[in-house]
């Protein structure tokens, strides 16, 4: 399956950008650059929107990168979470349309360059390596302040290079579950165990 940017629709020809094999209930994922994303099907009848910022096939598992800019609360926000599954249109980036998406990564080591401005100019640019800023929480948690100071520039660096293992999203609460060992149960009956105490091998 291929997009096709200038037609703005899906096809099996080769035009336009790669999007994978396709088949049963896999979908789309579709990411607006107005921080805003919905799964759809793979039906070449779909016609998509004009202000994408990825086209791709849907890869529930993977943990995204977003750091974006809280219009109430004039903060930068780091968050890592997994897209909903939901056909219908979400905004990930908080209720204010006039906050805004400032980057969005799936890259496992995601690293971002943030350069300071304002009367914090003067200040060296911080390094964030976004896995070990926050955690994966839900896609609609607010994620974390970047920094306190006037931000000139936030932008997307070379990641890490991190082993591919499948992260755990965190509990929101206290709650936590013990890996607690059951006791065996012997299931034997009198007899058996009689047996064997005797020294004697069943048959049956």
């Amino acid at each position: 399956m291929w997009y096709d940017p200038d037609i703005m629709r899906l096809n099996y020809d080769g035009r336009g950008t790669l999007l994978g094999e396709f088949s049963g209930d896999d979908r789309i994922l579709v990411v607006l650059k107005s921080g805003e994303y919905y799964l759809t099907s793979f039906d070449l009848s779909n016609h998509f929107d004009d202000n994408m910022l990825i086209i791709e096939k849907y890869r529930p598992e993977t943990v995204w990168t977003a750091i974006l800019f809280d219009a109430d609360q004039r903060y930068y926000y780091l968050k890592r979470f997994t897209f909903d599954d939901t056909n219908k249109r979400q905004r990930f980036i908080g209720d204010n349309p006039k906050s805004e998406l400032i980057a969005l990564s799936d890259k496992a080591g995601a690293r971002f360059l943030v350069s300071f401005g304002g009367s914090d100019a003067d200040r060296e640019p911080m390094e964030i390596v976004a896995a070990d800023f926050v955690g994966v929480k839900s896609m609609k948690a607010k994620g974390k302040r970047v920094t306190n100071l006037k931000v000139g520039k936030i932008k997307e660096i070379e990641p890490i290079a991190v082993e591919e293992d499948v992260e755990t999203p965190e509990i929101d609460d206290d709650s936590q579950v013990d890996d607690v060992q059951e006791p065996t149960v012997d299931e034997r009956s009198d007899e058996e165990i009689r047996d064997e105490i005797n020294g004697q091998e069943r048959l049956f």
